[in-house]
């Protein structure tokens, strides 16, 4: 009987690991097939985490922050269905996307979303933010510096260097 109720115990186990896995591949954003319906986004991954209007339709946004290291925008048309998806915590977009001296505060938001946390260094004056991504299975981070008024000064990347402190 033991071996029985082990093997049962051990078979559950599994099951449940292995729904487990299927759940987060239906939660996966990049699996939303292009022209599916607002409402069938919604049922696959559940609520976003923002969303925004813009001119011609909205954006879902899927942040796994702040400790995450994926943010998914999945635009929508004006019909409400899906035109594009795209992970943007992605260092090969990075110089297309973010625009020095032009983005403001709401530009960040909308792309990215909440960061990982903002900071102050001495050699800038204003408000560094921070998002955690993968780069190559590499910890990064994107640092974004916004200047008192609120525009985006520049950016930068660099490797998190957190787990680090605990390699004895």
């Amino acid at each position: 009987m033991r071996s029985l109720a082990g093997f049962t115990l051990k078979a559950a186990a599994v099951a449940t690991l292995l729904g487990g896995l299927l759940a987060g591949c239906a939660s996966d954003p990049s699996r939303v097939p292009l022209g599916a319906p607002r409402d069938a986004v919604l049922q696959q991954l559940g609520p976003p985490t923002a969303t925004y209007r813009f001119t011609g339709g909205e954006r879902l946004q899927y942040s796994r922050g702040p400790a995450g290291f994926q943010v998914s925008n999945v635009d929508l048309d004006a019909a409400g269905r899906v035109q594009s998806v795209r992970q943007e915590l992605d260092e090969g977009l990075f110089g297309g996307t973010i625009r020095p001296g032009e983005w403001r505060i709401p530009d960040v938001l909308f792309t990215y979303g909440p960061p990982y946390q903002q900071t102050r260094v001495t050699s800038f004056n204003g408000t560094v933010w921070s998002w955690r991504y993968l780069h190559i299975n590499n910890r990064r981070f994107l640092y974004i510096y916004v200047d008192p008024t609120g525009l985006v000064d520049h950016y930068n990347v660099g490797d998190d260097l957190e787990l680090e402190r605990w390699r004895w």
